[in-house]
């Protein structure tokens, strides 16, 4: 999300706020969840706006450790190899 957005972000929050109040004054439980959902997203991403550097450096990304299998083991087939007689 662009920084420059914060402010309207805010507002957006704020508005929600008011919102929720409003549908809890008036008993409209099933609005209350559907704008609480919308309010939960709005503050997660007001919080994600913090850790982004303001100067216009590109974000770091953890992409944690690698992890190596062995795959050098050698394929196994049948084909071709004589059957054990019984």
């Amino acid at each position: 999300m662009d920084p420059r957005q914060k402010p309207r972000l805010i507002e957006i929050i704020q508005n929600l706020r008011d919102r929720i109040r409003e549908a809890r004054a008036n008993g409209w439980l099933g609005e209350v969840e559907g704008l609480q959902v919308s309010f939960d997203a709005a503050m997660a991403k007001l919080k994600s706006l913090k850790n982004i550097p303001t100067d216009g450096r590109p974000q770091l990304v953890d992409l944690g450790m690698p992890v190596f299998i062995d795959d050098a083991s050698p394929i196994q087939s049948n084909e071709g190899e004589p059957r054990p007689q019984s």
